[in-house]
């Protein structure tokens, strides 16, 4: 059984509610076939019921099963509508504006989850990674204690000895472009729980740059030394450490002699990369050249789960990150 499909099992053993929000795109509503088929979570599409049936009609999709949640015509709308207002009127919004944001099926999915009508939310098939997190962080927000919301990726590399048998939680590779020493530090234990939550595995963290245990001096170096340091005194049982060049971080033999006596290097199944730049390329080019399957990008640091798509994603990949979402509403 590869990764993927232990994350589907363990998915479904925990009989959560994920809502998809984009109820006219094809691949939304197969999935939503699919995961409810397979019962990797209870499924609601939030929108127009209409729309919804005519579409998955002409398709061929069948839905039963599926729940189908009316965000123009709710019940709970006129409750919604005030608790927005009440959430959001030290920032100015006013109640007419909360009846308009709550018009987007997105918006009303997160106050479904604000309020636990749902435990989390699919989306960003057709709509942008921005209109998927702004209504994340303006309602839903961070969980108490970490510092920003970050995302990470999981990688799956066909016959490779790293990691976790060929799996990683690749990090930020998705979401902040420059974190600075103390975000940086954040994101590392953010991501150090995504791997307890997603794998089910001890992470073992490397803080990643182009230096080695000062193999190189430069104030980029610094910031990976310091977010190590951050990261120690909060986390002192955590495995981490840093600074560790990618061969360092993985390769055994290179770990052992680059970086003698850390109990990371060489052993190394979450990758923290210093900024977007790093962890964007990094993650297309191991998807790429070694044939890795990446799943994400997966948000973290939020108080409730909320989730990403690639608008180019398959009704497979949907499912995925569906199973993904249950898991991140443990612990």
């Amino acid at each position: 059984m590869n990764v993927l499909e232990e994350i589907r099992n363990r998915a479904k053993s925990l009989k959560k509610t994920i809502a998809l929000p984009e109820y006219d795109d094809e691949r939304v509503l197969q999935a939503a076939e699919i995961a409810t088929r397979d019962q990797v979570a209870a499924i609601q599409l939030v929108g127009d019921p209409t729309i919804i049936e005519q579409k998955s009609k002409s398709l061929g999709i069948s839905l039963s099963g599926v729940e189908i949640i009316d965000h123009k015509k709710d019940q709970q709308r006129s409750e919604y509508v005030q608790s927005l207002y009440e959430l959001r009127k030290g920032k100015g919004l006013t109640q007419e504006q909360a009846e308009q944001w709550l018009e987007s099926s997105m918006y009303y999915a997160c106050m479904m989850l604000y309020h636990d009508r749902i435990d989390g939310i699919v989306s960003g098939a057709s709509l942008s990674s921005p209109d998927v997190i702004r209504p994340a962080l303006q309602i839903i927000k961070t969980t108490p204690g970490v510092k920003l919301a970050s995302s990470c990726f999981l990688m799956v590399v066909p016959d490779c000895p790293y990691g976790s048998n060929g799996v990683f939680l690749y990090a930020d590779s998705g979401f902040n472009p420059n974190p600075n020493s103390e975000e940086l530090a954040h994101i590392a234990l953010t991501t150090a729980r995504s791997a307890i939550q997603l794998l089910g595995v001890e992470p073992i963290v490397a803080m990643l740059s182009f230096s080695t245990k000062g193999s190189a001096r430069h104030e980029l170096v610094d910031k990976v030394i310091e977010a190590t340091a951050i990261a120690h005194s909060l986390k002192p049982e955590l495995l981490i450490d840093g600074e560790l060049q990618g061969d360092a971080a993985l390769v055994p033999s290179v770990g052992d002699k680059k970086a003698p006596g850390s109990k990371v290097a060489g052993k190394a199944n979450v990758l923290i990369f210093p900024d977007l730049n790093a962890g964007n390329i990094c993650y297309k080019l191991t998807e790429r050249l070694a044939r890795a399957t990446a799943i994400g990008p997966i948000l973290q640091g939020l108080a409730k789960p909320v989730n990403d798509l690639s608008r180019g994603c398959k009704a497979q990949d949907i499912v995925d990150q569906i199973a993904v979402t249950v898991l991140q509403t443990q612990f």
